[in-house]
């Protein structure tokens, strides 16, 4: 690349080679030398006079590949202006794929180097206010998403710092807020350039979109002052006779709900909720679709049931259950953003500490209407029944309980007879076969809320009991058919009616083993397995000790999966935690399986120290990993401190150094730091005086519990309290 007699095709070649390997490996593996070549050899590309445009083209790809190693480059001030002037200069070329690359080079220095870009900013808004106004829509999609990642940043700048005002002090140049007044403009007009078919396909994706997704974003950035700059264009546009204008403006106004004030906005929403609802009969279904929609983000961000600016009342809740009955006649599309409103309107009550809903009158037509949208002939696409049955999972969980049990007692024999309908029909082709697996999968998924929802009161927990034999029989029947789309599905059903029928719950695991069996082997579909191991702990937590003679078989398999390398890393901290629920259900029984199980969390311990510090997924994981080592080790000591705690005294060393470790480390999550306060506890109830010389050496517990008591969690606070109990009484014997 800086040899100017190389041939144009080997400086092609080189560069996607060199962007390639820049897209695989990670910044780490390269010297700053190495990087300073990297980009010397891909801006020579994007410069030389005589290079052709595929030439260009290869060079600016590989440069978005290779920004994430350029840190210090653009630390650099000279670097950096260099690097952004050949940028600036390639977004404006004379072909398309090059602009459209450069500007996914903006959008990605935009996320990462934003602290960088003031003195761009002016220049940056003219390339982007010109490719908005008059390129072609792939390289405007980019400049509008160049706006996104600034939002974007900008929003995280304000969360990291809430309640500061520093200014540019910490890194916040509020670019946004001084481009508002231009920004919006902009915004607003590429909302109006609507494709005339878009409100059939939720995956497409045009200009329009992707302005009303860059307002939204610029509302949750400046807040309340978005509302001067968009209300004129929604109250100026939303009665004229063009179809376009008034769905942009029901657009607009949607997409900034998330960001002004609940104070400011409901007033607005109040005026604005009549209009709304009269739109849901405009003579356009673009209209119809949109306003769907924007009912949906009102309920979804506004109405809450104890809220002190409540936009759903008594004097409209009558109308708006009118307007969306009617709703679910409309369209698919529109019915689809109708099945959504209701979801998010009935959420709103979620929380209600009546013993009656305002949702209890309107419940049977709002059933009866989303199970016939779920049979609906003309749906030819599988959202829309899904998005049925998820709201109707959604009326049963906001349901007030026992008013409403004989209404989910006939919606639950209603399901049944559905998936029993389903289950016997023979499907041939594997069209058909697919379609009834996906059917299955949401009836099971209704009937694991139904059998929540009953069980959560003792007045209606005797309707499950009634039916959990014809239950268990339908759901075997989906495990039979070998689907594993329904598979995790069918399994979370299983766990939910363990926990309703605890130890009666043993007469069905002669049949349920083998699908238990099958679950955790099936590593390809790894999900399948990892609900498979969630609904084992299920089934320990029901049976106690009644599980003991699967367990060997059980361990058997768990053990093989947590040492397969092949399997996937998600599945491995579940099984820890599944140790733990087997090892609390079978208690001194467990005392074979712990020579092979410590083993295996002392490993897991030292792989956490290993794993990186810097990439988001990998804390995730070891976090996940952590909180499965403590709950593994608070079921095991649980479990035997009534006869056999000395098995775990040779532990507890261990077990207090990992702890040890996990308390310094700023990375744990709030999970991680509830299950290590209670692990220690457990150790102290479990191992009393035994351990009464290593506590005292350990000084970290009393630090960490004075953390976990300034917590505002009141449930890690009490567990704190409980654990400081524990280790006063072994310290004080």
């Amino acid at each position: 690349m800086t040899q100017l007699d190389t041939p144009v095709t080997v400086r092609q070649a080189t560069l996607h080679s060199l962007g390639y390997v820049c897209e695989e490996i990670s910044p780490q593996d390269l010297e700053q030398k190495q990087v300073n070549a990297v980009l010397t050899a891909v801006v020579n590309g994007m410069t030389l006079p005589l290079g052709s445009d595929k030439v260009r083209l290869a060079a600016v790809r590989a440069l978005y590949n290779a920004l994430g190693f350029a840190q210090t480059n653009f630390e650099n001030e000279l670097e950096r202006n260099f690097i952004m002037k050949v940028l600036c200069e390639t977004a404006v070329s004379k072909e398309l794929e090059i602009r459209q690359a450069a500007f996914e080079c903006l959008v990605s220095v935009a996320s990462m180097y934003y602290e960088f870009l003031d003195p761009f900013m002016e220049k940056l808004f003219s390339l982007t206010a010109n490719a908005v106004k008059g390129d072609e829509e792939s390289v405007a999609l980019q400049a509008v998403e160049f706006w996104s990642s600034i939002c974007d940043a900008e929003i995280q700048i304000q969360e990291e710092y809430e309640g500061s005002d520093d200014g540019s002090s910490n890194g916040h140049w509020h670019f946004i807020q001084r481009a508002l007044h231009a920004l919006v403009p902009m915004l607003l007009e590429t909302i109006l350039r609507q494709l005339e078919d878009q409100d059939q396909d939720d995956s497409a994706w045009n200009i329009s979109m992707a302005g009303g997704t860059c307002l939204g974003l610029v509302a949750k950035t400046v807040g309340d002052e978005i509302l001067g700059l968009v209300l004129p264009f929604v109250e100026s546009n939303i009665t004229k006779p063009d179809w376009r204008s008034r769905e942009a403006a029901t657009f607009a106004f949607g997409s900034i709900l998330e960001g002004p004030s609940v104070e400011k906005l409901s007033p607005i929403v109040h005026s604005g909720l009549d209009f709304l609802l009269n739109a849901m009969k405009d003579e356009n279904n673009h209209v119809k679709d949109t306003t769907a929609w924007t009912l949906g983000r009102i309920f979804e961000i506004l109405h809450s049931s104890n809220s002190a600016y409540p936009v759903v009342t008594t004097s409209n809740f009558q109308r708006i259950i009118s307007v969306l009955l009617d709703g679910f006649l409309d369209a698919p599309n529109v019915a689809d953003k109708v099945c959504g409103a209701v979801y998010f309107l009935a959420q709103g009550y979620e929380d209600t500490e009546s013993d009656s809903s305002v949702l209890t009158p309107y419940l049977v037509e709002l059933i009866s209407a989303l199970l016939f949208t779920a049979d609906r002939t003309d749906v030819c696409f599988f959202k829309l029944r899904s998005s049925a049955y998820e709201t109707l999972n959604e009326l049963v969980r906001c349901c007030q309980i026992p008013e409403t049990s004989n209404m989910i007692a006939r919606l639950l024999n209603e399901i049944m007879t559905r998936l029993g309908r389903n289950v016997e029909c023979k499907m041939f082709s594997s069209d058909e076969i697919e379609k009834q697996s996906d059917l299955q999968a949401l009836l099971c998924g209704v009937l694991q809320v139904i059998i929540q929802k009953l069980c959560s009161s003792n007045d209606t927990k005797s309707i499950i009991l009634q039916a959990a034999d014809q239950i268990m029989s339908l759901l075997l029947s989906v495990l039979a058919c070998r689907s594993f789309t329904v598979h995790e599905e069918a399994m979370l059903a299983v766990g939910a009616l363990a926990y309703a029928t605890g130890q009666t719950f043993i007469k069905y695991m002669p049949e349920l083993y083998k699908y238990l069996e099958m679950g955790l082997q099936n590593h390809e579909e790894y999900q399948v397995c990892s609900i498979s191991v969630g609904v084992i702990g299920d089934i320990c937590r029901a049976l106690d000790d009644k599980v003991l003679p699967y367990c060997d078989g059980l361990m058997s398999i768990l053990l093989k999966n947590q040492s397969n390398p092949m399997l996937h890393q998600s599945v491995k901290p579940p099984i820890f935690s599944c140790f733990g629920d087997i090892a609390l259900a079978i208690g001194e029984n467990f005392e074979k399986y712990v020579p092979y199980v410590m083993s295996m969390v002392q490993g897991a311990s030292q792989h956490c120290a290993n794993l990186d510090n810097v990439d988001e997924d990998m804390l995730e994981y070891r976090n996940q990993l952590r909180r499965g080592i403590f709950e593994a080790y608070s079921g095991i000591l649980q479990g035997s401190k009534s006869s056999k705690a000395e098995l775990m005294v040779p532990y507890a060393k261990h077990l207090l150094q990992f702890t040890d470790a996990v308390v310094r480390d700023a990375n744990r999550d709030d999970a991680v730091t509830k299950a290590a306060v209670a692990v220690i506890g457990d150790l102290a109830d479990a191992l009393g005086p035994n351990v009464k010389v290593l506590l005292k050496d350990a000084y970290f517990p009393l630090d960490f519990l004075e953390e976990c008591f300034n917590s505002e969690d009141a449930q890690l606070n009490e567990t704190a309290t409980w654990t400081r109990g524990m280790l006063g009484r072994v310290l004080a014997s």
